[in-house]
This record gives structure tokens, sequence and C-alpha cells, in this order.
């Protein structure tokens, strides 16, 4: 393939099909910042616990490139049935695709189910085997009669070096916490304006009123601690989308195998729980993942979801908190706009050219709109954002 006799590709319907140390060699090479969502831990315990499957609508087909026998590459890969669970919204590609007498599903999804995280999409080095896992992966659209596929959340890096392939780059937006170089929450503050600054101030007070908050990581993350989150989680998740992606055994898996990279914030009051929040711990960032809470507390979703991971970014010395997608509201407890990538490949050459012409629009007024939400940012006029 690409030229080369000696590369062969091909899709597996499950990762433990492959060892975990072959994909995790892949997936977090040594000198790579550790990004826990593409590990085989994570990925695989989705599966396990049927949170991804044929039922589900992400039916697994990663990608394995070999050289010689020698696994040197690889790629997360789902048939989709449906665009819930990914975060980059392509319905109006779809309804489009669907009035003009095509199908859009399934298509194929490089990603991490439900997380919208951005990290490696293509687990290789770039060159010769990059660009033929991403040949694979259209030559299997086509095999398979998928509309296209797309690589989410993927680094900017990943999207340009596709495009030659034929794959179209889309600009999307989240806020970022990042971390110059703060010794302590207070020196976060003294970023801020002073009017910023007291809001905070007072939302962190509102908060602790009359509660507790407990950090716990690892193995003091015990089951009973994981069935109230759960508790947590299903409520938000109810609330929110209506239809719980995660189910409790796929975070009895995640306790079990992946405990150090966990962090719980549980809030109490009187000794009862009454919120918590999940956050990942990787090599360059924290990731808040999941909330959910029990009773109203005012500002008790600021306070576990974004003051307390900054606290602890500051404490790991991490670059950045990655508090996952959407929420304007995280622009004033500093957090700013960041941009996220993804890459589309589609095969039908009319939705192609409408999908190009609709991301020549969007792109600039991304760029536009990220630069005016700067200018709402909580910093000091003198701080470069």
């Amino acid at each position: 393939m690409d030229g080369s006799d000696s590369l062969t590709v091909e899709a597996i319907d499950s990762l433990a099909r492959i060892p975990r140390e072959t994909w995790d060699s892949l997936a977090n090479p040594h000198g790579a910042a550790h990004d826990p969502f593409i590990s085989w831990d994570f990925l695989q315990a989705l599966e396990q616990s049927g949170c991804v499957g044929a039922r589900t609508g992400w039916r697994p087909a990663h990608l394995i490139a070999r050289d010689r026998g020698v696994v040197v590459g690889a790629m997360p890969l789902y048939f989709k049935d449906h665009s819930y669970g990914e975060y980059v919204f392509d319905h109006a590609w779809a309804d489009a695709l669907q009035r003009a007498g095509g199908r859009y599903y399934p298509k194929l999804q490089a990603a991490v189910p439900f997380t919208p995280a951005p990290g490696r999409r293509i687990l290789s080095g770039e060159g010769e085997v990059e660009r033929a896992l991403a040949f694979a992966a259209t030559g299997l659209a086509e095999r398979a009669g998928a509309s296209s596929v797309h690589a989410t959340f993927a680094s900017g890096d990943l999207c340009a070096r596709l495009e030659p392939l034929g794959y179209l780059t889309r600009i999307g937006l989240q806020y970022h916490w990042f971390n110059r170089g703060y010794e302590t929450f207070e020196g976060f503050l003294a970023d801020l304006s002073s009017q910023k600054r007291k809001a905070i101030r007072r939302e962190r007070a509102r908060a602790h009123e009359g509660l507790t908050i407990e950090r716990l990581h690892g193995p003091d993350i015990e089951p009973r601690h994981w069935d109230f989150f759960f508790r947590c989680y299903m409520d938000t998740g109810s609330r929110k989308w209506g239809q719980p992606y995660l189910n409790r055994e796929f975070f009895a898996l995640i306790g079990e195998r992946m405990n150090e990279q966990c962090v719980l914030f549980v809030a109490a009051i009187g000794g009862r729980p009454v919120a918590s929040a999940l956050n990942f711990i990787g090599g360059e960032a924290l990731y808040g993942r999941y909330w959910g809470r029990t009773a109203d507390v005012p500002f008790l979703h600021f306070e576990l979801c974004y003051y307390q991971a900054i606290e602890l970014a500051i404490e790991l010395g991490l670059q950045r908190v990655e508090a996952g997608a959407q929420g304007e509201h995280k622009l004033a407890r500093g957090y700013v706009p960041a941009p996220t990538y993804s890459a589309h490949w589609i095969a039908h050459p009319g939705l192609r050219e409408a999908v190009a012409r609709y991301l020549a629009a969007e792109t600039p007024a991304m760029s536009d709109e990220a630069e005016a939400l700067k200018e709402h940012a909580p910093f000091r006029k003198n701080i470069e954002i």
C-alpha cells in the first residue's frame, strides 16, 4: 500500500484482538505527552462494558498497520449509524445528503467515543504509515458503502497533512485554562481584573458555605464513591441528553485499570455527598469529564468543575485544564477560547463540494468569534491571551 509491498493494513472489530502493550506503544509512545483516552485501557473498557458496539451504533473497525508483520501504526475507528456522542455536529450534512436521495449512514469515525478531548487520531509518526492508514480508512468506507470518514478532535497538524489526501479541515472552539507558571490559585487570580477576581472569590465562598470538598485520587476512590458518582452522572445525562452514554461497568473498569489517572472531587453537606466531578490526569493537561449533583448549591458546579481543577493543575504543574465541550460561562472563570480541529473525507462529490463551501465560510467566522470572545476574558489588559 502507498508504494510499499511490505506495509499492510487490516481492520479489527475489537481491541481485545491486539495486545495492550502493542496498542499503548503507539497510542502513548515514549517522549509523547500521555493521553489517557486513547489508551487501550480506556478504549477497551468502552467495548467490554458494552458502551461501544453494534447495539449503541459504535461498531469498532480499528485499523492496524503492519510492516513485515510488525505493528507500526493504528487508527481508532468506528462505523457509526448516527451522529450522537461525537460533539462535532454534522446532522445538517446528513440531512442534506438524505434529502438529495443519498444515504449518510453508516459513516466512519476516528475518535474517542463520547469524549471531546483533542488528541492523536492516527497512531504513528508522520509519513508513509500515516498516509497508509488515512487511505485505508477511505478505502474501507468505499468498500462498506459508508458515506464519509471523520477524524474528530484531531491535531491541527494532522488535519493539514490529510488535506492533500482529500480530507476537509473543520475548526471548532472549546474553552481551556492555561497555566502561565502559577504557583498558587491566588497567583492565577492576580492576573485577573479586580472585578473578576472579586467575583470568583465570592463564588467560591458561596459554594463552600455549609459543605466540605474532598479530593480523592487513585485507590482512595472506593466503590461507594464510584456508586455515588455514577448516580450523579446519570442525573446529569438524563437532564441534558436523555440517554446517558456510559454505564456503571465502564466506570468500574476505569476504576480498576486507571485509578492513578483518576481524580474525583466530592462535595458533602453534613457528611452526606451532594455532588461529584471526575477528572483524568494527562501528561500535559487535566481533563474534566463528568459531573453531577443531587442537591442544588449555588456556584457548586463552577467550584467542582473549574476552580478545583485549576488548583489541581497548578499543584501538578500541568499546562492546561480542558473542561469539555461548549460553555461560554467558562470564559468568566479564566478559561479562554482554544481551537479544535477535525478532518472530513466525503465520498459523494456533490456533498463534498457543498461542505467545502460551508467550511470556507465557517472557518473565518469561528476565528472572528474566538477573537471577539477574548475581549470578554477576565484577564487584566496587560495579560496576553
